[in-house]
């Protein structure tokens, strides 16, 4: 058993940039372990990640805010605070704020992440209904 305690006071939030659009900030919650990570992550109006995979799944929970999910061939689906998404293994999808709120929530990765293209801009506005 580990235990391990919040936030260490006056550490800075982690800025994210390379596999995100937008502004995305993140507070990890338990550092990588037993390829189990979590983030209590923070995304502007309109930021998202871009198309990616978890080799063991991922659990999404909003803690506030609205924002949109998207698996491969499906339509985007509004997520808002208290809802709890469970994307399966290898399944490839997007997350993210609407365009006129913040979103935050808490990511559960198993497994590794497979980071792949950026959502296109022409097709995120889909979402934005």
């Amino acid at each position: 058993m580990q235990v391990f305690h919040g936030r260490d006071q006056g550490k800075p939030s982690e800025q994210r940039g390379a596999t995100f659009t937008g502004v995305v900030w993140a507070d990890p919650v338990m550092p990588p372990e037993d390829n189990v990570g979590i983030n209590h992550v923070f995304f502007s109006p309109g930021a998202r990640t871009f198309w990616h995979t978890h080799e063991d799944g991922q659990v999404l929970h909003v803690t506030s805010g609205r924002g949109w999910i998207c698996t491969d061939g499906d339509e985007p689906q509004e997520i808002r605070q208290g809802d709890v998404v469970w994307i399966r293994p290898n399944e490839r999808h997007w997350h993210g704020a609407a365009a006129d709120t913040f979103m935050t929530h808490l990511a559960i990765s198993l497994g590794k992440a497979d980071w792949q293209e950026e959502l296109p801009q022409s097709e995120y506005p889909k979402a934005q209904r």
